[in-house]
């Protein structure tokens, strides 16, 4: 995905979570409205959700959790696939791969999910 970048957010989500009030400003704002959609939200409820500070800070925490939960999940696939492809099991790796496929939210993962299903297809290594 073209400008993918969640360190600000991670930053932001981490200061909250450590205390820090959360910063309700027009840069928050633009965070929030930049990395929604990268995380599967739709650009009309991360609007909705811009309306308030609280609803803004419930964005945040929903976008680092789709962040964090969908990264672990991946990670633990790919481990996974790798361990099949090892033993040469690629109906086993291909099933894990559709299995996770089916839950995960996030573009930028999907796309990760989808190359590993073609690079066993293709014959070829698993990527991440």
């Amino acid at each position: 995905m073209d400008g993918l970048n969640w360190t600000d957010v991670r930053d932001l989500a981490r200061r909250v979570a450590h205390g820090e009030p959360f910063a309700f400003t027009e840069s928050t704002r633009s965070i929030l409205r930049r990395t929604a959609p990268q995380v599967g939200i739709a650009l009309s409820d991360a609007e909705r959700a811009l309306q308030s500070e609280p609803t803004a800070e419930e964005l945040l925490a929903e976008v680092s959790r789709r962040i964090s939960n969908g990264s672990r999940r991946l990670s633990r696939t790919l481990a996974e696939v790798e361990r099949c492809r090892d033993t040469g099991d690629v109906d086993g790796a291909r099933q894990l791969l559709n299995d996770v496929l089916v839950v995960e939210v996030v573009p930028h993962y999907q796309d990760i999910l989808r190359a590993n299903l073609a690079a066993l297809d293709d014959g070829g290594a698993a990527r991440s």
